[in-house]
């Protein structure tokens, strides 16, 4: 009898430490828990939110996010012509830029047969008129304003910055860059001051502004606007720093403008050659050149030199042309 309550109680006491020892009505682990509970105050979900926005990831994701943004728009402001009539500072509607090119083609296309010529050349010269003249004038004044404006856009974010510095809102710096800056800069700006009178947001204006010239610099500032609005900061201090990256680019663009103006010049030189040749020729002996005209042979020949001179051309063009 003495041995079996011996044995019970040896039981009851083994089976009352592993009892307190391994687990029970609550694990350690759940009273550490309760305890830092109990120690620190539960922050609410937008000082969550937003110091979670203030990490450096958060910053690099969306300074990716707005790059990413900006590229889609630069690609979509340079494919319709509607804008590129727009960046060309032409009020001309897309309507009335198509019938003059269909215009200009239509009375291009029977030229050459008046010459006798064949009416492939009369096909071709068409094309080229009715198509590519147009499109081209439309480019090269795009790219002339552009030029123009992206020159005195680093002068306006100085304006801006010192009219930070001294006390003035930005829009009043819009308004002193709108009516002081040549144009295109001055009229841009213009647009981008009434835009903001009639309801737009400051970014809303500056995408709008970017359709109509779609420049690095103004992708640029329109970036620093959009962080600075979202997570805070010295505007003009970041405005600054703009305007020192903006002239060191400009500087580095002059700099691989002069270091390529000789590839540029025998680009020239070797593009302009053959048809400064021919037309000499063609003044001195007109029949020794007229068989390229007449004869269909001649005129295959002439098809696949102007072929062969535009392909060339064109890769010496992408070989000079410099993006940065």
């Amino acid at each position: 009898m003495l041995p079996i309550l011996a044995a019970v109680l040896a039981f009851i006491t083994i089976g009352g430490l592993g009892w307190a020892f391994v687990g029970g009505g609550d694990s350690s682990e759940a009273a550490v828990k309760r305890a830092q509970g109990f120690g620190v105050p539960k922050q609410s979900a937008s000082a969550a939110k937003k110091a979670a926005a203030n990490t450096p990831e958060a910053r690099r994701k969306q300074i990716v996010d707005q790059l990413q943004e900006a590229e889609r728009l630069e690609r979509k402001a340079r494919l319709s012509m509607a804008a590129k009539l727009k960046q060309a500072g032409l009020t001309t509607s897309v309507k009335t830029f198509w019938i003059i090119s269909a215009v200009l083609g239509v009375i291009v296309l029977p030229l050459p047969l008046l010459f006798g010529l064949n009416p492939l050349i009369g096909l071709g010269a068409a094309v080229v008129f009715g198509l590519g003249l147009p499109r081209w004038v439309v480019g090269f004044l795009g790219k002339g304003r552009r030029k123009k404006f992206s020159s005195h856009f680093a002068d306006a974010v100085d304006v801006i910055v010192r009219g930070i510095k001294s006390g003035l809102p930005v829009h009043d710096c819009f308004k002193i860059i709108a009516r002081e800056s040549p144009a295109p800069l001055g009229p841009e700006f213009q647009t981008l001051v009434e835009g903001m009178g009639v309801g737009l947001t400051l970014p809303q204006a500056l995408d709008k502004m970017y359709e109509r010239m779609p420049t690095p610099e103004l992708k640029f500032f329109a970036i620093v606007i959009g962080i600075q609005q979202k997570t805070g900061g010295n505007l003009a201090e970041a405005l600054s720093n703009l305007s020192t990256v903006l002239r060191a680019r400009k500087m580095m663009g002059e700099k691989i403008k002069a270091l390529s103006s000789e590839a540029t010049a025998s680009a020239g030189i070797i593009g302009s050659l053959p048809p400064a040749v021919m037309i000499l020729v063609s003044m001195t002996t007109p029949a020794y050149m007229a068989k390229l005209f007449t004869d269909p042979r001649g005129q295959f020949m002439l098809l696949v030199a102007v072929a062969m001179m535009s392909f060339g051309i064109f890769v010496m063009k992408k070989m000079i042309s410099f993006k940065f």
